[in-house]
C-alpha cells in the first residue's frame, strides 16, 4: 500500500493542485475499506465518499452536484464544500469542507464515470464480480435493506451498462488473505511483469 501511495504522490496533479484518485467497483466490493487504508498510507488524505453525494432520488444522477460542490472548487485550488446526504433522514446535511490536498481519494460506485474521468490522476477498480459484491452488500446491510438493494441492483446494472468504469481502470485491486493484490488494469500502460502484490494484513468487508 505504501508503494501505491508513493506512486500517487509522484503523479502530476489532475485537478488544479490535486491528484484525484478514483476507487470504483460494484456495491459491496470493498471500496470503502480499501480507500480508508489508502488514505492512511497517504498520511491522512481526504476521502470523498460518493454515498454522501448520491441520494434516494438520485442514485446516479448526481454529476452536476459533484461538479458544482467539489470538482470546480478543487480545480481552482479552493477548498470544496459539499452537503452530505443522510440516508436515514433522507435529507442533505450542513456543508462539509474538502481541502485541495495533494491527493484526494473519491470512492464509490461511479467514481470512474465518464464525466469524472478527465479529472482523475488514477482510477482503481475493485476486482470482485458483481454477484459476489452484491451478496456481501446484502449480508452487510441485513433484511431491513432488502427492498433498497433490489432497486439498487437494477440501478447499478443500468449505470455500468451505459457508463462502464472497469475498461478505463489503471489498476485492478483484488482482496487477498494477506491484503491486496494490484494488477495492471485495462487502461494501464505497464505489462504483467509490473504487477505488484501489496500485503497489509486482512481487510474487513465493506
Amino acid at each position: 500500500m505504501h508503494d501505491l501511495a508513493a506512486r500517487l504522490r509522484g503523479l502530476p496533479p489532475s485537478l488544479g493542485p490535486v491528484r484525484l484518485v478514483g476507487v470504483d467497483g460494484h456495491a459491496g466490493s470493498g471500496k470503502s475499506t480499501f480507500a480508508g487504508r489508502l488514505a492512511a498510507a497517504l498520511g491522512g488524505a481526504p476521502v470523498l465518499r460518493l454515498d454522501d453525494i448520491a441520494s434516494h432520488e438520485e442514485l446516479f444522477g448526481w454529476t452536476d452536484r459533484l461538479m458544482t460542490q467539489v470538482i470546480e472548487p478543487l480545480g481552482r485550488g479552493e477548498s470544496a464544500r459539499y452537503t452530505p446526504y443522510d440516508w436515514v433522514a433522507r435529507a442533505f446535511g450542513p456543508p462539509r469542507p474538502l481541502p485541495p490536498a495533494p491527493v484526494v481519494v473519491v470512492e464509490g460506485v461511479g467514481a470512474g464515470r465518464r464525466a469524472l474521468r478527465p479529472h482523475l490522476a488514477l482510477l482503481l477498480w475493485m476486482e470482485l464480480p458483481q454477484e459476489r459484491s452484491w451478496a456481501r452488500g446484502r449480508l452487510r446491510d441485513g433484511d431491513e435493506q432488502r427492498e433498497f438493494w433490489d432497486g439498487w441492483v437494477r440501478a447499478e446494472h443500468a449505470h455500468f451498462t451505459e457508463d462502464p468504469s472497469r475498461p478505463h481502470a489503471d489498476l485492478l485491486v483484488r482482496q487477498t488473505p494477506e491484503g491486496y493484490e494490484m494488477l495492471t488494469g485495462p487502461a494501464g500502460t505497464h505489462g504483467p511483469d509490473q504487477d505488484v502484490t501489496h500485503r497489509d494484513g486482512p481487510s474487513a468487508m465493506c
